[in-house]
């Protein structure tokens, strides 16, 4: 199906929040071809298909015939339904973050796609941010991180808990920058709106000493999705949302404060972009499903050290 410079024939499955900009972007990316959408509510994927000219498919074993690439963009809980069958006709995947609700289910997902020799993407989208181009380039000694990521609330996503929801974005962008395996973890959470925790604390422990806080709403009444990073002589200040920032360098008896210089850029583009470049070359990604399964393994044990917490306040 590949091969040369023929571009890559792409499909989403799921069109709602995260799913109509895949295929917005997937129509104009010079390297992929739109081939079409499926998503089980006929009336919306008829108009997104019309919207971005490309083909509205009656089931997904069809659009898996028809492409090389797709997009899960359908609710967490459904991803391994959706992604197996995929991954037996052959498809390369980019699952939407995270890779799935259950360990089980992720390596499930992880057998499938190595008995089809296809590739898995995780939509982590910010380690395709131009700020974490920078972070991976400056950050080589983290001692301690903070990252911070408020939400309104928005009953898309409530399928989990705002760990799995919001926070996993951090835990993988942490994981990544620290680069060390994690030795503790102390977690408590809030719910307010949903069944499940809508605010969360995590404190992460790793082995080579650093320790990472993060904070967690999805009841917030302003967004914010910042990280800031100490290291020995720096501080580095970033804003995922803006995308700018600024250090902190010692000089001496001094703290001289310096911009960041960040050449701006829409990550689902760049994430997506990637994708397709990935599979035309069959080269990893740089969020494959291994990473995507150890930020889904330290997402699920702080939603189970909160879930012990509640269970324990219930008893009482």
């Amino acid at each position: 199906m590949m091969g040369g410079d023929k571009k890559i024939k792409c499909g989403v499955v799921g069109v709602g929040y995260l799913g109509q900009h895949h295929t917005r972007i997937y129509q104009v990316l010079p390297t992929a071809e739109l081939v079409g959408v499926y998503d089980l509510d006929v009336e919306r994927t008829e108009k997104i298909a019309k919207k971005n000219k490309c083909q509205h498919f009656r089931s997904l074993e069809k659009l898996g015939e028809s492409c090389d690439a797709i997009s899960v963009a359908v609710p967490t809980d459904e991803h391994c339904s959706v992604a197996i069958p995929l991954l037996q006709l052959g498809c390369h995947l980019l699952i939407e973050k995270p890779l799935c609700s259950r360990i089980e289910e992720a390596e499930r997902i992880l057998s499938a796609a190595k008995e089809a020799n296809t590739i898995v993407q995780v939509g982590h989208i910010e380690h395709f941010n131009p700020v974490m181009d920078f972070l991976e380039e400056a950050v080589n000694d983290p001692k301690y991180i903070t990252a911070d990521r408020l939400a309104p609330f928005n009953k898309r996503g409530t399928e989990v808990g705002v760990v799995l929801d919001l926070m996993i974005h951090d835990i993988g962008v942490i994981l990544e920058l620290v680069r060390s395996p994690v030795e503790k973890v102390e977690s408590i959470g809030v719910s307010v709106l949903s069944s499940t925790e809508d605010i969360a604390n995590a404190r992460i422990q790793f082995k080579n000493g650093c320790v990472a806080n993060i904070n967690t709403s999805r009841v917030s009444r302003k967004k914010v999705r910042e990280i800031r990073v100490f290291q020995p002589n720096v501080y580095l200040s970033l804003d995922f949302m803006n995308q700018k920032g600024h250090l902190l360098r010692k000089e001496e008896l001094k703290l001289k404060k310096e911009a960041i210089p960040i050449a701006k850029g829409e990550p689902l583009m760049l994430e997506l972009a990637s994708f397709v470049n990935c599979v035309a070359s069959y080269a990893e990604p740089k969020v494959g499903a291994s990473l995507g399964k150890s930020a889904l393994e330290i997402a699920i044990l702080i939603t189970e050290q909160i879930q012990a917490m509640d269970n324990l306040a219930e008893r009482r």
